[in-house]
């Protein structure tokens, strides 16, 4: 039997996408963004509130999208509690240094491993921010032998909406548009 709970969003995984921007005087800041995701092949959308962020957005047009690591809890949740409106350091509070990306106005965290450079294309409804992915750099560490992201060095995590938690995602279980050939030619 199944239990209803109504409209809510209840998507799994659901990343914890850190979302890095410059504001007029080129000043790095960075947000956690809950709600957000891949809407094409080299499009990201993301709603947000009104923040720092979505002001610096309105002036550069550019931002990236890091994805949030285990190692690195404390700080991305950090800068998703804390607002650049109130604290100045805020970057440096999280322990987050940043460069300048090659490919947009934006800028990429050191720490984090994983990061796609974007170009705004949009905002929809007031909200949602379409973005063009322009790059995407990754971290040589997380790496594997194939020259490819690795998921056994890379320990990205996902945030449970129903608990309130962030959760490491675990093992490979299965080989994608592969495992399933076995009943197409039953």
């Amino acid at each position: 039997m199944r239990k209803n709970f109504g409209a809510q969003p209840y998507l799994y995984p659901q990343p914890v996408m850190i979302i890095g921007t410059y504001d007029e005087n080129g000043k790095a800041n960075a947000m956690n963004a809950a709600w957000g995701g891949i809407v094409g092949r080299d499009e990201i959308m993301i709603d947000l509130s009104s923040h720092k962020t979505t002001k610096n957005l309105e002036v550069t047009k550019a931002f990236t999208v890091s994805v949030a690591d285990t190692k690195h809890l404390v700080a991305c949740d950090y800068v998703g509690v804390e607002s650049a409106n109130n604290c100045e350091n805020k970057m440096e509070k999280a322990g987050f240094t940043t460069v300048k990306s090659e490919f947009v106005n934006a800028p990429i965290i050191n720490e984090l491993l994983l990061t796609l450079e974007c170009e705004l294309v949009k905002v929809i409804d007031g909200s949602k921010y379409l973005g063009r992915i322009v790059n995407v750099s990754i971290d040589e560490e997380v790496l594997g032998e194939d020259g490819k992201l690795s998921l056994e060095k890379f320990k990205p995590i996902t945030f449970d909406t129903i608990h309130g938690q962030y959760i490491e995602l675990g093992k490979c279980v299965g080989k994608a548009f592969h495992d399933g050939l076995q009943l197409k030619n039953n």
